[in-house]
């Protein structure tokens, strides 16, 4: 690795820790830098992971004052480590083509949930109108599908979890992208334990762009915090259509 390789990584790092935070999706910041200095593909996903992870880290340090009470979180947490096996293990062992195909439809599904939270809510109920045994299926539901799908790629992950949370809990925004930044630290954990013991990870290209987004997770989630709720909902909107829509670019083309 040359000095302009890791000056691009180091740029990476930073921008994705930010956007991590703030909205979701600093994957696709990093993954085609790791691209860019030569890396294949599935090495590329495999290190980009672990070198994520410190970023979603320093985003809960930043944003743990907007976080529930621990018992409130406790019993998502196995289905978060849960998930994250079984699309980290997927990653491992199967072909990435039809996967890449779904994902666009997913990330831009996931933002549409988030743009029409309110009439959504109108048509299945305000969260607080939900039953708790029916609040607990479907908050577990929308975990373990969005830890597998962050075990398996993870660009957008932090999309779809705010889009999915917010639809069923009441909560404000804040509280909800808090509980999202939680949530993506055990999924980054989970598959950096299974990549590091089984995966082909670049770790040179890792320890360039882990500490850049330690410095940005952190510094996005103290900037979300700030933002007044309809600003953030924008930006999440925003950025997670430009995202699906370079996704379905990149899977078609």
């Amino acid at each position: 690795m040359d000095l302009s390789h890791a000056a691009l990584l180091l740029a990476a790092g930073l921008a994705a820790g930010t956007v991590n935070a703030v909205a979701g999706g600093g994957s696709l910041i990093t993954f085609p830098a790791m691209i860019a200095i030569g890396l294949p593909p599935v090495p590329a996903n495999v290190s980009n992971s672990v070198a994520v992870f410190p970023g979603y880290v320093a985003s809960v340090a930043g944003s743990r004052m907007d976080l529930p009470r621990p018992r409130a979180l406790v019993t998502l947490l196995p289905t978060a480590v849960l998930g994250s096996i079984v699309g980290s293990l997927v990653l491992l062992a199967t072909p990435a083509r039809a996967f890449e195909v779904v994902v666009p439809f997913l990330v831009l599904g996931a933002t549409a949930v988030l743009a029409f939270q309110d009439p959504l809510r109108r048509l299945v109920g305000h969260p607080r109108d939900l039953s708790p045994r029916r609040r607990t299926v479907t908050v577990q539901a929308i975990v373990g599908l969005g830890a597998v799908y962050g075990g398996y790629f993870g660009a957008a992950l932090g999309v779809m979890l705010v889009a999915g949370l917010a639809l069923v809990l009441d909560a404000t925004l804040a509280r909800v992208s808090a509980i999202k930044n939680l949530l993506s630290a055990v999924v980054g954990l989970t598959t950096l334990v299974v990549f590091a013991l089984f995966g082909p990870v670049n770790w040179a290209a890792v320890a360039v762009v882990a500490p850049a987004t330690l410095v940005g997770g952190y510094v996005g989630a103290r900037v979300a915090r700030r933002l007044p709720p309809v600003v953030l909902k924008t930006v999440i909107v925003l950025f997670g259509t430009a995202i699906g829509l370079y996704l379905l670019w990149r899977a078609l083309g």
